[in-house]
């Protein structure tokens, strides 16, 4: 191990030895992050300086949380970034304007914080090439909330660059920063450590009984130790501490550590005290900024008896000699004390550098009501959402409400922080401040955002249908006021609605539609979002035949609409569900749900909205399961997981079910359907039941388990709901024949042509067609089959093109027409064989087998197949995408773009990228296979080009 340059560390051999390699990993350039936890007092500081004084050759940028700084948005992050901003025009043009704006350089919309993570990301990885970067963060748990969030994206992004994390977080404050990274627990030290350290700060041979008591009060805390023997020698603690200053085994660590600190503040001048007082209110550490608070309460900075008592050390910057010592001297002074240092630090701050700071302390300086200083205060919030802070825009938009002495501006200010609450996932308070809100006089639009907002608390608490009427009373509300916000609440009620998957009765769809229709409500400023409201009001209320003419009326302006601002793109990304979920099982448009879902994808990716692309990604994958491309649906899906992860959100299981069921993987599937519907029934999201049962109807269908098929399909139906009514639909048609349920496969037959009818679709006309012909005979059922598969052809559903040739092929074999049966079934076979659809493919390669014919598994190999990051890469890269290109599109840097590449090379036996198009081509499942390469080189949202099955002979 390497050698200690700091006394301190006695017994912390292990931890050592863990940082050690840690640095051996970085500096041979593999990615590191580390989070050290443990108590107060513990250790961790130490061990950070550790390695900072190991890391020669190494750059070394550092950030430290402070407890009152956790509310300036992007504070921490701009302290650690500041020493490699010099790079910052390197960066490409999005993520260099995103960080600007965040660290209040430039104006601009506000940043996603996720495109924040990115290109903190790629400033690192630049910083990396040059030398390996070591980033230390001291007490994270006190980092303000979007700078801890960025930096643990970061940390989960990073793959193969020369850069390490490594993170201090207190016990049990930290207990739930930065789950799932790389941990050493630090504890305290064992007795013979323990004591090792109490006797060489002492000075001298302790009395073992003495020592051992000492060492179990401690619990082996070093700073304890340290701080409790500071100044006393071995004969004083030999005969025992005074009774003041005797620590008490029930009080906790830091208190009694805290409690010391205090005790050496009574022996200091008041000046000095007040000194002390001013850097603890002030986290910045900046010494001039002292100066002059000093000055305007009219003392010296006389800092010499500070440093004699261990406190403090004063220089270009000030620093605390420990957090602990911060926090004993803040809360160990009177009230009207600190409110008298925030006074003159507000007033030494410079108002228009740091506007914000200045407002913060001007707040905790005042006692009471004082509407110049929450008026400061509600501008500072406006500055921290325009830079992405959300969380330190509801703090502060909280500390204005409380100090405003009017209760109407209170009203106000309490509804927008609820608001900003609600946004930064804090529900709980949200709710507290709507009702406080409520209690004061608020204007009739104020009313109706209360409304609204209490009914979305309600819905992302429980997704039932008891959230609909609160967002119709909301938006009637809106349209009294004529704000244009009706329409998009009325637009959110029906969506509500459908999560709740009830159409009918009075809290339905239908019900919110007919509302919204009869409204009067002005319009939204969005011609798309307004043609989209009557088109699915229309589709709700007076069924298809109205509803999906005007759905194909609005395609056009939601496909094309140019949107002029951040805020204006968001908007419509928040619309996009409601669109695909009508074009999908209503339109019955495959077509439409492409250009639809390329377009969420591309917007989401352009303005850097990480929480609207995994499920634009996961309707985008549904599009390629259905031209029967899973390799590429397989890797959309797998990015939206991961984004997903990375940024804290739930995973969409649902789209990773579909995939499985068409594959005919009924292990993988059955814990996430059983998951799903627990989730169902505890949240009212009846929508889900339906969603479950389709999947089941495909699953076991494809497996020819046709009474599980016929049982799940008909919960598919029986929900009742707006979406996969018409898919569950074709399934229970399906199992009912092959069962001998002729009446109710008739039954479902008669309502999916009602639900088709005006869809005038390829998809819908193939749908219709192939069902008649499972309940036909002879001619009628042969030119049916034909109708399908020319039918399914022209809606590009390629998946039921080859379903087709399957039905088809085995009501010929039935029928003891081999020939044409092996015909139909081979191309079956193939088609299915090519998409990895296993047990479709299985069914068919059984037909083949009863008309005669041998087919051969297909073999794959292995050792070829690539991961779905890998093919991630490996398919942007043959479009031609260089990897800084690449690392954009997927959220990491170009380095590990480029580690991804080797492997993909060595895996698929090239050495150039003018190579991957081809060797794509034939690369295994898990790769792109060739309709994944026809399908990459597709303009994105065109709704001609795409992949065709075979047509009928």
């Amino acid at each position: 191990m390497i050698a200690s340059p700091l006394p301190d560390l006695v017994g912390r051999q292990r931890e050592c030895a863990a940082l050690d390699e840690l640095l051996i990993g970085l500096r041979q350039g593999a990615s590191q992050v580390l989070v050290v936890r443990g108590e107060a007092g513990i250790g961790k500081s130490v061990l950070l300086e550790y390695l900072a004084a190991q890391a020669s050759r190494v750059t070394v940028t550092r950030a430290h949380g402070v407890e009152a700084d956790m509310e300036l948005p992007y504070a921490s992050l701009h302290q650690l970034c500041a020493p490699l901003l010099g790079e910052l025009e390197k960066l490409p043009t999005p993520q260099r304007e995103a960080l600007r704006v965040a660290f209040g350089m430039a104006a601009g919309d506000p940043p996603d914080r996720f495109l924040v993570g990115l290109a903190v990301l790629t400033l690192l990885t630049q910083a990396s090439e040059t030398r390996p970067v070591l980033v230390l963060v001291d007490d994270a748990q006190w980092l303000d909330q979007v700078s801890l969030q960025t930096l643990g994206f970061v940390a989960r992004r990073l793959f193969a660059e020369a850069v390490a994390m490594v993170f201090a977080v207190r016990e049990p404050e930290g207990r739930a920063a930065l789950g799932g990274l790389p941990e050493l627990p630090i504890r305290g030290l064992d007795s013979a450590a323990a004591g090792e350290l109490l006797e060489a700060t002492v000075g001298g041979r302790l009395e073992r009984r003495i020592r051992d008591r000492f060492v179990a009060e401690m619990h082996g805390n070093p700073l304890a130790l340290l701080e409790f023997s500071r100044g006393r020698g071995a004969a004083e603690l030999a005969y025992g501490l005074d009774s003041s200053s005797a620590p008490s085994i029930r009080m906790p660590i830091a208190s009694r550590v805290e409690r010391d600190f205090v005790s050496r503040l009574g022996s200091l001048p008041t000046a000095t005290r007040t000194l002390l007082l001013i850097a603890a209110a002030e986290p910045i550490g900046d010494a001039r900024l002292l100066v002059r608070a000093a000055a305007s309460l009219e003392i010296t900075t006389h800092a010499a008896p500070a440093k004699a008592a261990g406190l403090i050390e004063f220089g270009e910057s000030v620093r605390f000699r420990h957090p602990l010592a911060r926090s004993a001297v803040y809360h160990g002074a009177e009230p009207e004390e600190r409110r008298a240092v925030h006074r003159a630090l507000a007033e030494a701050t410079d108002p228009v550098l740091d506007p914000d700071r200045r407002a913060w302390h001007a707040a905790q300086a005042t006692d009471g009501p004082d509407e110049e200083v929450a008026a400061g205060l509600e501008r500072a919030a406006d500055r921290a959402r325009q830079r992405g802070g959300i969380a330190a825009e509801a703090v502060l938009l909280e500390r204005a409400a409380e100090v405003t002495p009017d209760r109407w501006p209170r009203g106000r200010r309490a509804l927008a922080a609820a608001e900003a609450h609600f946004s930064a996932a804090a529900p709980d308070r949200a709710t507290e401040l709507a009702t406080l809100a409520e209690l004061c006089p608020l204007s009739a639009l104020d009313r109706a955002r209360l409304a609204r907002l209490r009914a979305r608390i309600l819905f992302a608490r429980r997704r039932s249908d008891e959230a609909a009427p609160l967002l119709l009373e909301a938006a009637a509300q809106f349209t009294a006021a004529g704000s244009p916000l009706a329409r998009e609440t009325y637009l959110e009620a029906i969506g509500a609605t459908i999560f709740a998957g009830r159409v009918h009765g009075p809290a339905g769809a239908r019900a919110a539609a007919i509302a919204a229709r009869g409204s009067g409500a002005p319009p939204s400023g969005s011609e798309a979002a307004d043609l989209l409201l009557d088109s699915v009001a229309a589709l709700l209320a007076d069924g298809s035949e109205t509803g999906v003419p005007a759905l194909r009326d609005a395609l056009e302006l939601l496909v094309h609409e140019e949107l002029d601002s951040r805020e204006s793109t968001m908007r419509w990304l928040l619309l996009a569900p409601v669109a695909l979920e009508a074009f999908i099982h209503h339109a019955w448009d495959l077509h439409a749900w492409d250009a639809l879902s390329s377009r969420a994808v591309r917007l989401a990716r352009d303005i850097g909205a990480l929480s609207a692309l995994p499920p634009a990604l996961v309707y985008a994958g549904g599009v390629h399961i259905h031209y029967g491309d899973f390799g590429e649906a397989a890797r959309m899906i797998d990015e939206a997981d991961a984004l997903a992860e990375a940024t804290g959100h739930a995973p969409h299981k649902y789209a990773t079910l579909v995939l499985a069921a068409w594959r005919g993987e009924a292990d993988v599937a059955a814990a996430i359907i059983d998951e799903a519907r627990q989730q169902a029934e505890q949240r009212g999201e009846v929508s889900l039941l339906g969603a479950t049962g389709y999947i089941q109807g495909v699953l076991f269908n494809g497996l020819a388990r046709y009474e599980e098929a016929l049982e799940a399909a008909r919960t598919g139906i029986e929900h009742d709901g707006f979406n996969f009514t018409g898919l569950s639909l074709v399934e229970h048609v399906e199992a009912a024949t092959r069962c001998g349920h002729l009446d109710q496969a008739r039954a479902s037959l008669a309502r999916l042509i009602e639900l088709t009818r005006a869809a005038d679709s390829g998809w819908a006309r193939g749908a219709g067609a192939r069902c008649r012909a499972l309940l036909a005979d002879g001619d009628e059922a042969d030119g049916l089959y034909r109708t399908a598969i020319e039918e399914f052809g022209r809606g590009g559903v390629t998946v039921e093109v080859a379903r087709t040739h399957l039905l088809y092929g085995e009501w010929l074999r039935r029928g003891h027409r081999r020939a044409l049966a092996r015909e139909h079934l081979r191309t079956a076979h193939e088609m299915f064989d090519g998409m990895r659809a296993h047990a479709f493919a299985e069914r068919a390669r059984r037909e083949l087998l009863a008309t005669g014919e041998h087919v051969k598994a297909r073999e794959d190999k292995p050792a070829s197949a690539l991961t779905p990051q890998e093919s991630q890469v490996a398919g942007l890269a043959a479009d031609g995408m260089t990897n800084a290109r690449i690392g954009a599109e997927l959220f990491i840097s170009p380095h590990t773009v480029e580690w991804h590449l080797r492997k993909v090379y060595t895996k698929l036996g090239i050495n150039t990228r003018r190579a991957l198009p081809e060797a794509l081509a034939s690369t295994p499942a898990g790769g792109t296979g060739s309709q994944g390469a026809e399908s990459r080189r597709r303009a994105p949202g065109s709704p001609r080009a795409r992949p065709r099955g075979p047509r009928a002979r």
